[in-house]
């Protein structure tokens, strides 16, 4: 780029100045705290004095018998996320989109969005209540229609669906925002033209709505792949309890208990290290994988 051009759009270069600050501070300086996972790091010794211990940490965590489970647990819950909430934000979209009355439309936009901007410290509260056995409106009803009480936060088998159905009453509503704004991209010439030929509501819906958004989502499919094994620490936390913690622990967790709590510091790091490549693989083989079958890659 010429020189000129820079000038002429300094501007524009100094409002980019802070975003250029805040990710040298918060994202790349902190990437040298990653050495304490090849060491034996003490607090007094720090970075230089600490002893060098090569891959301890990670050999141990291999062979332990929480890697297994921590794994596992993480995937499943990236994965029920995938399959169950990664499409509603699209049929949300797609509804709303159809909706001809303008205030309803507007209104149906803001009740969605409105959980998204609630603490899920309160969003945890409230599933906890509600899923209570002795005064959840869930167990309510199954008492009424001659039930019993189900102890949902100490049914290990059920964190799994009740995580993902709190993440999907929560983010629905505000990633529907991305499919919105690529739906009103589209050209209304292509519904009038189709109208003309005698098209239904549903051969539209597939020969001009999906398509045209098609690569919206496998943008944010290839996103969300590589968000797989970073499943939310302080939502997950919030949930947790010793009785379930058998399918509830994840890898966020399990650094925060060993490190923080437990004082293990570069054993915590080895493992949070482990999740960044694992997740870096992931995003790197579906991009490689959605190229082969489209031109709509993240690059």
């Amino acid at each position: 780029m010429k020189s000129g051009k820079l000038l002429d759009n300094r501007s524009l270069w100094l409002m980019l100045v802070p975003v250029i600050i805040y990710f040298i501070v918060f994202k790349y300086l902190p990437l040298g705290g990653m050495l304490i996972a090849f060491q034996r790091y003490s607090p007094y010794r720090g970075f230089f004095g600490s002893e060098w211990v090569g891959l301890e940490y990670f050999r141990q965590f291999f062979s332990s018998i929480y890697f297994g489970r921590v794994l596992r647990n993480t995937l499943m819950i990236g994965l029920f996320y995938l399959v169950f909430a990664f499409p509603m934000p699209i049929g949300l979209a797609l509804i709303i989109n159809g909706v001809p009355n303008g205030l309803f439309k507007k209104t149906t936009q803001t009740i969605t969005l409105l959980p998204h901007f609630v603490s899920f410290v309160v969003i945890a509260g409230i599933a906890i209540n509600f899923l209570s056995p002795s005064v959840g409106v869930i167990n309510a009803i199954i008492e009424l229609f001659g039930g019993q009480p189900i102890y949902f936060m100490q049914e290990p088998q059920l964190f799994w669906p009740i995580y993902t159905a709190i993440r999907i009453f929560k983010e629905t509503g505000y990633e529907a925002i991305v499919y919105l704004a690529a739906l009103s991209a589209i050209d209304p010439a292509l519904y009038e033209s189709a109208s003309i030929d005698g098209a239904s509501t549903r051969q539209k819906l597939f020969s001009i709505t999906l398509p045209s958004i098609t690569p919206t989502i496998i943008i944010m499919f290839l996103v969300r792949i590589g968000r797989l094994v970073t499943v939310s620490f302080e939502e997950v936390l919030l949930l947790q309890n010793n009785v379930i913690l058998s399918t509830s622990e994840v890898i966020s967790t399990f650094v925060y208990r060993r490190g923080l709590v437990g004082g293990g510091y570069s054993y915590a790091v080895a493992v949070g290290l482990l999740e960044s490549l694992v997740a870096l693989i992931l995003v790197v083989g579906s991009n490689k994988l959605a190229r082969r079958f489209s031109e709509n890659t993240l690059w």
